[in-house]
């Protein structure tokens, strides 16, 4: 499964945040502690994303935009499950996704 993620390094807190729009892209955003430099914000990313989704470290990689904020992450597993637990994690954005949906 292709995750994609909005990265904001230098936060005041580890966390994943809401989805939003990106061009023809819908990505999550992420924040980390971590600085920007030698990895050190994507190795958090990765770290967060594993320990949330509840899923090895080792099966979560960054496939496109290692020095971009805009990144695209590669989850082995099962697409479902990943699916319901991402949805478990943002209940607030995909609140406002359905919301939007009933409006339309």
């Amino acid at each position: 499964m292709t995750l994609y993620v909005r990265l904001t390094p230098r936060a005041a807190s580890d966390r994943l945040g809401q989805t939003a729009e990106a061009g023809d892209r819908t990505h999550l955003e992420a924040s980390v502690r971590a600085l920007p430099e030698k990895g050190a914000a994507n190795a958090a990313l990765l770290r967060l994303l594993a320990k949330r989704l509840d899923v090895p470290r080792s099966s979560i990689q960054i496939s496109r935009g290692l020095s971009a904020r805009h990144k695209a992450i590669q989850i082995e597993g099962d697409p479902k499950l990943l699916v319901r637990r991402l949805r478990s994690l943002i209940p607030a954005a995909t609140k406002q996704s359905s919301d939007r949906a009933e409006n339309d």
